[in-house]
């Protein structure tokens, strides 16, 4: 197998690594839905890794795994059926999909009594995830909803994109100011999760945050602007409906 392959197979495994691990810490905090989408996740990555890899001793390690990690997952499942407070609908978004513009994806959930969202999301840094950002934010404000507060949670532009980033971040919340709208902003260094919670109870979690989208082939090509034209990259959402959205 070339180089190449072997960093790939590396990086589905570090990947997967690092999705269990925060898996098992959700599972220990007793959050076991948010940890289920975690299992499901981390799963499919070494599956992947199993798949991709032609060193049989790897298979092997990655299969026994992957086999420890579904019982935990089967065992979660079933509890997770035995709580009527809770719901959860899975929607997998294949490669080169179109028709999943936020508009489509969030407006089922977005009803009259949301006033307040939590974004959780470390990778609003770069030109196009702030302009992903500023687009989820003009979905907000055309309703029905009546959002008068939204929470940002990201990670700070690592590289010389920081000074950017900070400024159309400010500019994103002075614009809402207008609307009627605040925006609390708050970085973190150790943030791994990327969900949107809405206050009437319903948590939306994306494989890849907000950023699933595709690179337009050109300023002027069909689904530059409109997202539901835009073809997507293979990603999977969780739907989740429970009494608390807000963490403590």
């Amino acid at each position: 197998m070339s180089r190449a392959g072997n960093d790939g197979i590396a990086a589905l495994e570090r990947a997967g690594a690092e999705t269990l691990k925060r898996a098992v810490q959700l599972d220990v905090a007793s959050r076991f839905q948010e940890s289920l989408v975690c299992y499901q996740e981390g799963i499919d990555l070494l599956l992947q890794a199993r798949k991709a890899t032609t060193d049989e001793a790897k298979k092997h390690r990655y299969q026994q795994k992957i086999s420890e990690y579904l019982t935990r997952a089967e065992e979660i499942k079933e509890h997770i059926k035995k709580q009527d407070s809770k719901y959860h609908k899975q929607i997998r978004i294949e490669e080169n999909a179109t028709g999943f513009g936020y508009e489509k994806l969030f407006h089922e959930y977005l009803t009259e009594n949301v006033s307040e969202v939590w974004v959780e999301d470390p990778y609003i840094r770069q030109v196009h995830q702030l302009y992903n950002f500023l687009r989820f934010c003009e979905m907000l404000l055309k309703g029905p909803c009546k959002v008068k507060t939204i929470h940002l949670l990201t990670s700070y532009d690592e590289g010389s994109g920081r000074s950017q980033q900070m400024s159309a971040l400010e500019e994103i919340k002075q614009s809402l100011r207008n609307y009627g709208v605040t925006l609390n902003i708050n970085f973190s260094s150790s943030i791994h999760d990327r969900e949107i919670r809405f206050n009437n109870g319903w948590m939306i979690k994306i494989g890849r945050g907000l950023d699933y989208f595709k690179k337009p082939k050109g300023l002027f090509s069909i689904g530059y602007c409109d997202f539901d034209l835009r073809p997507c990259r293979e990603t999977t959402v969780d739907v989740i409906l429970t009494k608390h959205t807000k963490k403590t």
